[in-house]
Order: structure tokens, then sequence, then C-alpha cells
């Protein structure tokens, strides 16, 4: 069994890894920016948009609907390598951490979406009548009533997309996006230095742990009900 000088004696654990860290961090944070905004504007329409919504579109939910669980169908390794033309076009480039954000973002709005959507169906439909009875507009419903009385559940929504765009990251870094997936798989699999998959691992499950903890303190600081 490695003592601790063997391991702070690995260059990888000791500078890799942290510098693998920054950038799963960074790809996490950059493309949850993206899908919590895209995703509540997605979410919102789903709902609205629905027979029992407050501007009923039939024809705009069906197709909608259908991108949005075409993009949930998809798992993440295919969808990223179908839409490695237009990770191209976006980033300039198809490998690092930067181009990595473009697919996460796509593979994370439509799952997040709908925890939005989800999140909005649970408000009370008399709070949504009361409002519309005093005079407030489609938009006011949205903004003062729908979001404020769904935030709760759409911050532990976004808490679990988040953890989703860790697991997802590490997977993008293996195939040369970069942070503790692609640590993990060049040195901990491929040359066989287990402290160094072990470290990865360590670090995943502490991201996550952190992420959780803090999403389901917000959840419970925006709860009003």
């Amino acid at each position: 069994m490695r003592t601790e000088a063997e391991w702070l004696d690995n260059p990888v654990i000791t500078e890799g890894l942290p510098v693998a860290l920054a950038e799963t961090l960074a790809m996490t944070v950059g493309s949850a920016a993206i899908t919590a905004l895209l995703g509540v504007v997605v979410g919102v329409l789903l709902h609205n948009s629905s027979p029992g919504g407050i501007a009923p579109r039939p024809g705009l939910n069906r197709v909608l609907g259908g991108v949005v669980n075409l993009g949930r169908s998809l798992p993440f390794l295919i969808l990223m390598i179908a839409i490695i033309p237009f990770t191209r076009f976006v980033a300039g480039t198809t490998v690092g951490w930067r181009a990595m954000i473009v697919p996460l973002t796509i593979g994370a709005v439509p799952f997040f979406a709908r925890l939005v959507e989800t999140s909005l169906r649970e408000v009370s439909s008399g709070k949504v009548e009361a409002a519309t009875m005093m005079g407030a507009t489609r938009w006011d419903v949205t903004r003062k009533v729908l979001l404020p009385e769904a935030l709760p559940g759409i911050v532990a929504g976004l808490t679990t997309t988040v953890i989703a765009l860790i697991g997802y990251s590490a997977m993008a870094g293996a195939v040369g996006g970069g942070g503790l997936g692609a640590t993990a798989m060049s040195y901990g699999y491929n040359r066989f230095q287990t402290d160094v998959m072990i470290a990865a691992v360590v670090l995943l499950v502490v991201v996550v742990q952190l992420v959780q903890v803090t999403g389901d303190r917000v959840a419970r600081a925006v709860d009003h009900r």
C-alpha cells in the first residue's frame, strides 16, 4: 500500500490533478450556466404551450416536445460524436474543455427543461387563476407567479443537472475533453496508476457532494411556501 509520501511524489497527483480539476469545474460551470438559462426558457415554453398551460399552442408544444425528447434519448457519447461539426463551428476545435461545453450544454438543456416543466406543473392552479382574474398578463403570471412558486423545484432540478454534467464531463474527458476523466483514463487506466485513478474518483465524489449540499441549502432558502 502506498504511503502518503509516495502519493505526494507522483507529479500526476500533485501537479496534474489540480489542473484537471480546474478543467472539470470550468466545463461544468460553463455548461451549467448556459443550461440554466436555456433550460428555463424551454421549460417555460413547454409548460405554457401545453393544453393546461396559460397559452396553449398544441402545434408548438408537440414540435418542442419532440425536439426535447430527441435530445434526451441520445446517449451523451453518441451526441458528442454526432455534433462534432457543430462543435468545431462554435468552438473552433473539437478537443479541450472549452469545446466540450458545446455538447455538454446540448445534452443537458433537454434534461433540465423537462425538470423545469415538471416544477411549473406543480404550482397551484388557484394562484394562477387568481393572478389572471386580477388582470395579470401571461408574462406577469409567468414572471411573478409560476417561476417564483416553482423556484425550489427548479433549483433542485438544476442541482441534479449539474451533477449529471459532472459525470458527462468525465466521459468527455476520456475522449479528448480534458479534466479528471482524461487524467483517470490516461494515467489510471492506460498506465495502470491506481493511485491516480483513486485520487480522481475521490475528487469527483467530493465535488458532487459539495454541489448536492449547496443545492439543497439554496432550495430550502428560496422555498417560502
